[in-house]
């Protein structure tokens, strides 16, 4: 089995916007130790009340990597100048593939934020590689009955898979990079391994529950890193836990960035500054 690295926790929570409020388990301040991965928020659940404001992320731009936004209780609404609109609602992912440069936002849907409700969703950043950071560009609008659901051995469980491949199933999702986005409901005193490449990043995140490892327990709102190393991973329970499993092929390449830009050098961020400024990456209308 893998072994863990290193665990994340008591990560103290923060508002993005006045609709998110999230505890960043990794960002790429701290390096490229999660490569291909750069930030990972996880936010809620969380309860909010019905009004008439409208909660999110206003008008901001991305260049250099691809924001994948899990939804898991809410509703959202996405826009972009690309031209791509849309509302994704429990089970359901937007991925957004900056790549060149998109400028976007992020807000409660307006029904959701008349009816009020939970809030729970992960939004994670995944690196592209330098000879994608160009590319024109994309979205795709994956919905929940998209997502095969994988039975797990021994009775553990369920997973969808949303990227890569799981047990012979293939998840819709197209990537610049071989990763894996599993996620896993597990049931109570449940005990399962789930095969990993050995030179993937392989991340483990507890959303309900608690998850033993041999080296410890992964609680809700924790992560585990695992070496790159043979072996899967062995995951135990005593009561039902939900739990996000990333893997992905490291792209071994300089991490460079600022805000909303993450590149390979300092003067492409500097050009990605320069072409935003000026509107080459496109305004909301």
């Amino acid at each position: 089995m893998k072994r863990v690295k290193s665990f994340v926790r008591d990560v103290p929570q923060h508002w993005v916007g006045d609709g998110f409020p999230v505890r960043s388990l990794f960002s790429y301040a701290g390096g490229n130790a999660y490569d291909p991965f750069l930030l990972l928020d996880y936010a809620g659940p969380h309860d909010f009340e019905p009004g008439q404001a409208k909660r999110g992320v206003g008008e901001h731009p991305h260049r250099g990597f691809e924001t994948v936004t899990i939804l898991y209780q809410g509703e959202l609404e996405h826009r972009d100048s690309s031209g791509s609109h849309g509302l994704i609602g429990p089970g359901d992912v937007q991925w957004m593939t900056a790549a060149s440069g998109i400028v976007h936002e992020e807000f409660h849907s307006r029904r959701f934020a008349t009816q009020g409700g939970t809030l729970e969703m992960i939004q994670l950043w995944v690196n592209l590689p330098a000879k994608g950071k160009q590319t024109p560009p994309k979205y795709q609008d994956l919905r929940d009955a998209q997502f095969p659901r994988v039975d797990l051995p021994d009775q553990a469980g369920t997973a969808r898979v949303i990227a890569g491949e799981l047990l012979g199933h293939r998840g819709p999702a197209e990537t610049f990079t071989p990763i894996n986005l599993w996620d896993v409901q597990l049931n109570a005193h449940a005990a399962t391994e789930l095969p990993v490449a050995g030179d993937h990043t392989a991340l483990l995140v507890v959303q309900s529950g608690v998850v033993a490892l041999a080296e410890g327990a992964v609680k809700a709102g924790e992560l585990a890193k695992f070496e790159r190393e043979a072996g899967g991973l062995r995951l135990q329970t005593e009561s039902a836990a939900r739990v996000l499993v990333l893997t992905g092929e490291p792209l071994n390449e300089p991490v460079v960035g600022q805000g909303p830009f993450v590149m390979n050098t300092r003067e492409e961020i500097q050009q990605a500054v320069r072409d935003y400024q000026v509107g080459a990456m496109g305004r909301l209308s």
